[in-house]
């Protein structure tokens, strides 16, 4: 037994200093696999004290081992090839202290190990022609609690640059198909042109044929590091985080026992109203049923003011402020009277006075200025998108336009790749077809070949694209698959491979550079670059479209982007940049290949198509008008008989009213021209629309009342007329000057296309008023001496003999007077008019607040337009939104500790640091609309300047910068490898090199060069004096329809002020990708800017009716309260409609607003100046004498020209102007001729003494007290 416990113990020694030798020791022969590195030299023997030329390699790589001798398995020349070989971890990974420290340990192990042979073992060698023998193949033992813990510590690492994670580009594959033992093995593999010879990972945790695993202490991305590091930050490590971040819950429905709040409301509301207001309507009818009246009772009443028994028929029982209406009223009488009597004496001084006034104002039409760009339609220069826009164009330069296709294919054959080396079948969709990808470049090609011309120069896509590294690399960035394989036929046909299988091709290449878009040579046997041939990644989200998750091999579509240089005042090189771009619009257009649907776009190719559907809707535009002009012309004459067509016909004068009404406009026009405010197209399409509805209906008052009156005895012609205008200017000045009012208080408008037009419009309405009340009267006055001297109509200077005719009432008059006003004011009518209507009110009031805010992009296209095509792609397979800014305005201190870590999202930064708060906001993307952790500069110019590695280096002479290409033995680290040297630059060590680092190009040695990435996003003071404005880029999620783009801006500036909050210093978000923020802004805050405009119109429209209604309030209130109905109704309409509400619907609220008063007001007025003694008499008085004129005014003239307006190709015409129009007239017409009369009828003021005691003495000994006595 004794004997046999020595013998063991022997062997145990014996067995246990055979564990201490090396496998190998030095570097031999040339490895066959990867040109420029060696094999190692097979040796077992102890291991060696290394040279002390390697000790400070040794600090800086395997810290662990510099102590005592330094005995190590490894020599100078593999500590050199180790840290060669870990460059592009080392920038990577070292980001995370503990991540790094981990992967060191496994490669220093590995290396230098003196305890190599107890977990490793060499399996294969061959001779050298020095008599050593080359290690052509390890087998390494790794305990799998190693494995474990390592890729637990780097699982979460960043890659700011690439917007993905670290193990993406150093794992192989996609970092979620990444493990601790594939990507260990993927470093190992010899295929991954990075490792000379073969190593074979076993994994254990117990020891396997004699070998113990290495498993060294590992630290978790919590822990720090012995050497003081700190754990790593959050966004690269997920356990430092905490929990994630949980979106609050949408907010629920308003709901009232399931049903919608607003609908149970308005419907119990309604139902209240009905049962007070039936009961008050059957009461009131069974009171004056039980009182017996005397049909003699009016006339006796000496309360009445009619009445033949007053006291004292000189004086009248007034109030004041009845006396005071009666006189404000009788003064305007008055003045326009006289006026009207001039105009008619002297025509020739108005209409050349007028003449001249036009034409002056009208000159300004020669410094015209029509804007179609959207952002100076939508956008405020005071608002804060404006500002931000401007801010970012000025500090890096306007953002890039861009030409996009999106390509898919009619063929639907996917087919199965099955990897060589083993792995599941990978499918792939029919589009990523090799044949397709060559037919899909030489398209691409085309497209780069392109060849424009401007002012006679050619202009190639070269010339105007964006170029990241010029000058050292002029290749155009161009954002497509096609790049993975160079742009060129001859990588997309390699294959590696003999007769009998085929190792790598295509798909293989494909695959790799899906999962890491930056690397600059795959783990496959082609070993091609993935990176772009412009120096900088194609992001798979970015170049294909309609896939799963990530599963990019099933792509249905291509997306191919060109990026071009955008030009803020260089009007020649934006010149150039839009005629290359008419000539790739005019080449897609062109374009067939029956395997490949291509849709396309342009950066100008959004203002084209407006500016083509607005010349294509000039067709029916001139219809539309044309129809209503004739309507004008022929509806104003009152034609007696057949014989006297002619003369009694107003076609001259009707013309001559349309010609005023044009003046008008352009006079509008001219004036503010002279001022420089710019024309938009809404203004050229709706002002003529209103003014002609505003100033026809006018035109249609005057001449209808001079139609039905009778000139007095001793009357002469211009003392009719000015009587005439006496009567009714008033009512015309009222609606005149209260839309007036209204349209310049809409002009407080933010939004510049409804301020524009609120000033256009408010101008155009009031000259139109002048014109009428001066040129027109005196035509008018012309036109009835014609008339009365039997003179024809156009040809005043033939005339039928006389004769006089019968005068009659037009029929439309006498249909008013005789059938529809007596009807409406019958006693059970009124009822079921006034309960129509409110239900109309209370339907339309419950679905306000369901009227969708926005404008659809494709709404604003023509029906035939190319770009519709476009947008449906876009939302169909797209997945990854445009990029969004976070912008760091000037003063932020990036040199001080404080100011990097409020910023960075590396080791020691603040957890609310920008940084960290976009990534927390990205894991969250369905809520934030954030889809990824931002690129950022700090962050990779922290590890850029990290002195281990050979990216940062100058000339030791001329402190010139070094590429870490450039192989020179005076090129010295730009830090030293002491404690301090480790640490972040600050002060001036950090203005140092950062330009440095903003020049680098990215290369093999060094992937982590800021040239590309970063070259446009930090704004360098001169001279060196400090850093200004930066940005920190990533993506929106895919935003489809217009709810999307309004979320993603709310949220966007939710996360820019929290940051902003934190910092203590200004960031913003900011995006430009068809004017996204800009041009969404406005939505924000629509909803409030339509109730501020239409409640400042309303009390305009409320104070003017007061005022010039005689200081009667109630009547204004009634008159505000229609027009507030017609409103809520317009917005009901809208919603059953499918018209949302934006800026074009704002326009048309606002105009809705002024044409309601015409419909309401001339009503009004001449409901308030009745003397007839009941309400509904007065109402039925109203309505016969103004309803004609306003139905034939306003309601006729425009529905001819409206429903022209359906045919036409615009989509937006056909939405927000016929459907939007046709509502306001009918509903204008509905409420000002049926519901305000009945209105009147039951609540209207009740009659002013004064006015009736005034109109008997005027009236007295004529012909009108007879017919108002009978």
């Amino acid at each position: 037994g004794t004997l046999r416990a020595i013998c063991l113990g022997f062997l145990g020694q014996t067995l246990s200093v055979e564990a201490q030798h090396c496998v190998w020791y030095g570097e031999c022969g040339e490895s066959e696999k990867v040109p420029g590195k060696k094999y190692n030299c097979n040796y077992t023997g102890p291991s060696l004290p290394l040279d002390p030329k390697g000790y400070d390699l040794l600090t800086e790589l395997c810290p662990g081992y510099d102590y005592g001798e330094r005995r190590l398995c490894c020599d100078v020349n593999q500590l050199n090839t180790l840290k060669g070989s870990l460059q592009l971890p080392l920038q990577f990974l070292s980001r995370c202290p503990a991540c790094f420290f981990n992967l060191m340990n496994l490669f220093c192990e590995l290396t230098c190990s003196p305890h190599q042979s107890r977990f490793m073992n060499a399996t294969k060698f061959n001779a050298t022609k020095i008599n050593s023998t080359n290690v052509l193949e390890v087998e390494y033992y790794i305990g799998k609690n190693f494995s474990n813990a390592m890729y637990n510590a780097c699982m979460d690492v960043q890659a700011p640059s690439s917007n993905v994670k670290a193990l993406a580009l150093l794992c192989g594959k996609d970092a979620k198909d990444c493990n601790a033992t594939n990507w260990i093995q993927y470093m190992f593999n010899i295929n991954n042109g990075q490792t000379p010879f073969s190593i074979i990972p076993i994994f254990s945790d117990v020891p396997v044929s004699g070998h113990t695993p290495m498993n060294n202490k590992t630290y978790a991305c919590t822990e720090g590091l012995e050497d003081g590091s700190g754990p790593c930050s959050c966004q690269d490590c997920a356990k430092a985080c905490g929990p994630k971040p949980v979106p609050p819950p949408l907010p629920p429905p308003w709901t009232i026992l399931g049903i919608d709040a607003m609908t149970l409301i308005m419907w119990i509301s309604y139902a209240a109203f009905l049962f007070i207001f039936i009961g008050a309507v059957l009461g009131a009818w069974c009171y004056r049923k039980r009182t017996i009246m005397s049909e003699y009772g009016p006339i006796l009443d000496s309360n009445n003011p009619l009445s033949i028994n007053s006291n004292n028929p000189d004086q009248v029982n007034a109030s004041c402020c009845e006396t005071l209406g009666e006189r404000f009223e009788n003064a305007l009488r008055v003045l326009f009277s006289s006026w009207g009597s001039f105009c008619v004496r002297r025509p020739t001084l108005v209409i050349l006075g007028s003449l001249i006034l036009v034409a002056a104002s009208s000159g300004g039409l020669f410094f015209m200025r029509i804007t179609t760009d959207p952002v100076e339609l939508w956008s405020s220069p005071s608002s804060q998108a404006r500002q931000e826009k401007d801010y970012f164009d000025s500090h890096f330069g306007p953002f890039f336009r861009t030409a996009q296709l999106i390509i898919t294919t009619p063929l639907t054959d996917t087919f199965i790749y099955s990897p060589y080396f083993g792995g599941s079948d990978v499918p792939f969709g029919a589009i990523l077809d090799k044949d397709i990808l060559h037919q899909v470049l030489d398209l691409q090609l085309s497209i780069e070949g392109l060849i424009a011309t401007y002012e006679g120069q050619s202009v190639t896509l070269k010339d105007i694209c964006l170029a990241p590294l010029a000058p050292f690399n002029n290749n155009c960035t161009i954002l497509s698959v096609l790049n993975y394989f160079q742009n060129s036929h001859a990588v997309l046909d390699h294959v590696v491979g003999d007769d009998f299988y085929v190792y790598a091709d295509y798909h293989s290449h494909f695959l790799y550079c899906v999962s890491a878009p930056a690397s600059l040579n795959d783990t496959t046997m082609l070993h091609d670059p993935c990176l772009g041939t412009y120096g900088g990644p194609i992001f798979p989200w970015l170049a294909l479209g309609g896939y799963d998750e990530t599963n990019y091999n099933n792509a249905t579509a291509l997306v191919i982007t060109f990026p071009l240089n955008n030009y803020l005042n260089d009007s020649v090189r934006l010149g150039k940049a839009l005629a290359w771009e008419q000539e790739f619009i005019k080449f897609m257009k062109n374009f067939n290949n029956p395997n490949l649907t291509v849709a396309f776009s342009a950066e100008r190719s959004i203002e084209d198509e407006i500016d083509r559907e607005s010349n294509s809707d000039v067709g029916t535009i001139v219809i539309s008008y044309a129809i209503m002009f004739i309507y004008i012309s022929l509806a104003l004459g009152h034609i007696n008989s057949c014989r006297r067509v002619m003369v009694d016909s107003k076609i001259s004068l009707g013309i001559a009213g349309i010609l005023i009404v044009l003046s008008s406009v352009s006079s509008s026009l001219g004036l503010f021209s002279y001022f420089g405010v710019p024309l938009t197209l809404i203004v050229i399409e709706v002002i003529p629309f209103l003014v002609l509805a505003v100033g026809v209906d006018n035109i249609f008052i005057i001449v209808q009342t001079y139609q039905r009156d009778e000139r007095m005895p001793q009357e002469e012609l211009h003392q009719q007329i000015g009587r005439i205008l006496g009567d009714v200017a008033p009512s015309m000045f009222l609606s005149s000057f209260s839309e007036t009012v209204a349209f310049f208080l809409g002009a407080l408008s933010n939004m510049p296309a409804v301020r524009t037009f609120s000033l256009f419009a408010g101008l155009a309405v009031f000259i139109d008023f002048l014109l009428q009340i001066s040129c027109f009267v005196s035509l008018l006055g012309l036109d009835a001496q014609r008339q009365e001297g039997n003179r024809l109509d156009i040809f005043c200077c033939a005339k039928l003999p006389d004769g006089q005719e019968e005068k009659k009432d037009s029929f439309l008059f006498q249909f008013f007077r005789k059938i529809f006003a007596p009807f409406l004011l019958k006693e059970w009518v009124r009822p079921i008019i006034v309960a129509v209507f409110v239900g109309i009110l209370s339907f339309s009031i419950s679905v306000v607040n369901k009227v969708e805010i926005g404008l659809d992009q494709k709404l604003s296209m023509p029906d035939d337009s190319y770009v519709l095509e476009y947008f449906k792609n876009l939302s169909m397979y797209l997945h990854t939104g445009a990029p969004v800014y976070f912008v760091v305005e000037d003063g932020h201190n990036y040199s001080s500790p404080e100011g990097q870590n409020a910023v960075c999202g590396g080791v020691g930064c603040n957890n609310d640091s920008l940084v960290q708060q976009v990534y927390g906001a990205s894991l969250i993307s369905d809520y934030t609309t954030v889809a990824f952790t931002p690129s950022s500069w700090l962050d990779d110019y922290f590890d850029w300047v990290k002195p281990q590695s050979s990216c940062c280096r100058y000339l030791n002479a001329s402190g010139d910068f070094c590429n870490a290409s450039v192989v020179n033995p005076s090129c010295v680290h730009c830090r030293p490898m002491t404690p301090s040297g480790k640490q972040r630059p600050e002060g001036d060590d950090f203005m140092r090199f950062l330009p440095m680092f903003l020049s680098d190009n990215p290369n093999v040695k060094c992937g982590k060069g800021g040239h590309a990435a970063y070259a446009t996003a930090v704004d360098l003071r001169p001279k060196g004096a400090g850093v200004g404005a930066t940005y920190f880029m990533t993506y929106h999620t895919i935003l489809k329809e217009s709810p999307d783009y309004i979320e993603a801006l709310k949220m966007a500036r939710i996360l820019a002020d929290n940051i902003t909050q934190t910092m203590g210093h200004k960031v913003f978000a900011y995006r430009r990708v068809l004017i996204f923020y800009v041009f969404y802004e406005q939505y924000l805050t629509i909803a409030r800017d339509t109730a501020v405009n239409l409640g400042a119109s309303l009390a305009a429209i409320f104070l003017v009716s007061a005022v010039l209604l005689g200081f009667e309030l109630w009547s204004a209130a009634l008159v505000s309260l229609t027009i507030a109905m017609i409103l809520v109704n317009m917005l009901g309409v809208m919603w059953l409609w499918s018209i949302s509400l934006n800026a074009i619907s704002l326009v048309n609220l606002v105009m809705c607003c002024g044409i309601s008063v015409e419909f309401c007001s001339h009503i009004v007025r001449a409901f308030s100046v009745s003397v007839k003694p009941s309400r509904a008499e007065r109402a039925e008085e109203a309505l016969a004498h103004m309803g004609s004129s306003v139905f034939s005014g306003i309601t006729l003239t425009k529905f001819g020209g409206i429903l022209i307006l359906a045919l036409s190709k615009s989509q937006i015409f056909q939405v927000f102007y016929f459907r939007m129009f046709l509502a306001i007239v009918l509903l204008g017409a509905a409420h000002g001729l049926v519901f305000l009369p009945v209105l009147l009828s039951y609540i209207g003021p009740s009659v002013n003494k004064a006015k009736v005691f005034a109109a008997n003495k005027r009236n007295a000994g004529t012909e009108r007290e007879r017919l108002l006595n009978y």
